[in-house]
């Protein structure tokens, strides 16, 4: 993409970017194993007789749609800050083990007597709350401060632990667990707004914090001593950038499971058309991430019809080589 101007092309992603999002919303609409026309979601919107095209409109395809724009934003703009945070560009939610504390915390919920996403949501906070939190630790310590490689050791390392102890725990108790095995998968599927409307406040508050701590990424991204010289405060800044980065996370998480990778595609896209500038890469992220997991949805519906390929699984097919290509790159360390 190219534009004489840093603005030109800035307008000219966000055009895409929007045509792209109304696109994959439109074609999450129509398309699965029961197809429908837009004269169709018009009626059953307007006129619904309760027909078996309303009921798949209004009831399965909608909500799911909605599902995956509110996830979608949630592990976009949640990849976006932990890069910015960690000064690692392969840094995601999954690559971090946010995911991972997230699903074995929803884990022991289940054992607890937890059985909908919607009970799934406080488990699925602490879990992200304490991996983030854990992973710079580990990351910080030492000399030197948090440093990339470190942060990524550590997150892939507690990742590793953390899911082989959830799928110890679903080998060990396999009817308890049932319920979780497909949630596991990362999935959109019976995600009513039963589920996504309490998990909806805590994704719009993780937005906001993320779009108010933008600028003072951009001032740690110099480094602790320039960004404190510059009057940004450090403590401040992480502090809000990991309370951001657990409702993202932790919300998204709770709703469709685990979705891996499109933390970590849609902040590179996303600085590719914008620069550096963490507070264009976030808004960007929220455009883009949910265009992202919304194909990959329809992907999913299509590419084995009529069964149905849990978005997780496309997002790790599309993502891998996107992660290979990115180690691979020699600028891959250049935030």
């Amino acid at each position: 993409m190219t534009s004489r101007t840093p603005r030109g092309r800035r307008s000219l992603g966000l055009g895409i970017a929007v045509a792209a999002l109304a696109t994959a919303i439109l074609l999450s609409v129509l398309v699965g194993s029961h197809p429908v026309g837009l004269i169709d979601v018009w009626r059953a919107l307007t006129t619904p007789d309760g027909s078996v095209t309303d009921l798949v409109v209004l009831d399965l395809r909608i909500p799911r749609t909605v599902a995956g724009l509110v996830v979608g934003v949630g592990l976009g703009v949640s990849g976006a800050l932990i890069q910015g945070l960690t000064r690692n560009p392969l840094g995601d939610p999954g690559i971090l083990g946010v995911d991972a504390g997230a699903a074995l915390f929803v884990a022991i919920g289940v054992l607890l007597g937890a059985r909908t996403p919607v009970q799934y949501l406080p488990f699925a906070f602490l879990g992200a709350l304490v991996v983030t939190a854990l992973v710079y630790v580990i990351g910080s310590a030492g000399r030197g401060g948090a440093d990339p490689v470190r942060l990524t050791l550590a997150g892939v390392a507690l990742a590793a632990v953390l899911s082989g102890i959830t799928t110890a725990m679903m080998l060990l108790d396999p009817v308890t667990f049932r319920q979780l095995r497909g949630w596991n998968a990362g999935s959109f599927v019976e995600r009513g707004f039963d589920v996504i409307l309490p998990a909806l406040p805590f994704v719009v508050a993780g937005v906001v914090i993320a779009l108010f701590s933008a600028r003072s990424l951009n001032a740690l991204a110099l480094g602790d001593d320039l960004a404190s010289s510059l009057g940004t405060r450090l403590v401040t800044t992480r502090v809000l950038a990991v309370v951001a980065i657990t409702l993202l996370a932790g919300a998204a998480t709770a709703i469709a499971g685990p979705v891996g990778f499109v933390g970590l595609m849609v902040p590179h896209i996303a600085r590719w058309i914008v620069g550096p500038d963490q507070r264009w890469i976030v808004a960007y992220s929220i455009l883009i991430a949910p265009a992202v997991l919304l194909t990959s949805d329809v992907i999913g519906r299509v590419i084995l019809w009529p069964s149905d390929v849990p978005v997780g699984i496309v997002t790790a097919f599309i993502g891998a080589p996107v992660l290979i290509h990115l180690v691979r790159r020699a600028k891959a360390s250049a935030l």
